[in-house]
């Protein structure tokens, strides 16, 4: 076996045991009646649903949902990442800008979606525009706080061999925040996944939201928990995918150090 499927089965290989285990008991107790079908469809019936609405699932809802998280997601990475930079630059900025992000995380996106609505219709825009208030902000604070935190003696080297802000910014400053703005990466596309799926609960014609919505009005069940399973799997691709980018970014400025 190759060695890195072995570390790979040290590091999880209880994690998926106990996954089994928790699959087969939940089969179990769903088949012996003791949670009623309606209420807890078993992994069986699920993946029947999934097979069942595989083309309308796939062709239709995931597509629309993917394309919101997608856009969403590099409209807060964009925004947050000039937000973050602006406020590590400029005091007033992050006086003036910082109250109004811890804010914005204060107002229950149930309460404030159909604001977006009204404001943008049934379109695609108003399910981005959820997405973006809810995944800005682990970017924004996540930049700042990186940026901030990053080299105060290695600074004051730069500074004494006279290197001026922006040399400072981008020689020192940037690598050191790295690990910081990708966590917060990390933790915003997982959050893309939930906006995208809320606006499409409240207010959508198309996605996985919204199939989950109209199959939980018809009391079905199994595919309603289909719909989660790919809203889930969805999710945890995109968290791997910035996973991987985090491993490969890191990798070259361990070279680029070294070098």
């Amino acid at each position: 076996m190759n060695i890195k499927w072995k570390k790979w089965l040290g590091d999880y290989g209880l994690f998926l045991i106990v996954s089994m285990l928790f699959v087969c008991g939940w089969e179990w107790t769903v088949r012996k009646g003791m949670i009623p079908s309606f209420i807890l469809p078993s992994p069986t019936q699920i993946g029947s649903a999934l097979f069942e609405n595989r083309q309308l699932l796939l062709e239709e809802h995931l597509p629309a949902t993917l394309i919101e998280v997608l856009i969403g997601f590099g409209i807060s990475l964009v925004g947050g990442l000039i937000a973050g930079i602006g406020m590590h630059f400029s005091r007033s900025v992050e006086k003036v800008l910082y109250p109004f992000l811890v804010i914005s995380q204060t107002i229950p996106m149930i309460a404030i979606s159909p604001i977006f609505i009204m404001w943008f219709g049934y379109s695609i825009w108003s399910k981005i525009a959820v997405t973006i208030l809810i995944a800005i902000f682990p970017i924004v604070v996540s930049t700042y706080d990186g940026l901030k935190a990053g080299g105060g003696e290695y600074r004051e080297l730069l500074l004494t061999m006279g290197a001026n802000r922006w040399t400072i910014f981008k020689k020192l400053q940037v690598p050191l925040a790295l690990p910081s703005i990708l966590s917060g990466l990390k933790m915003s596309v997982v959050y893309c996944v939930v906006g995208a799926t809320i606006g499409e609960w409240l207010g959508a014609s198309v996605g996985l939201g919204y199939f989950s919505r109209r199959m939980s009005g018809n009391l079905q069940a199994d595919a309603v928990f289909a719909a989660i399973f790919l809203l889930s799997l969805l999710g945890i691709v995109l968290f791997l995918f910035i996973c991987l980018l985090e491993k490969q970014i890191l990798k070259k400025k361990i070279r680029f150090k070294r070098g």
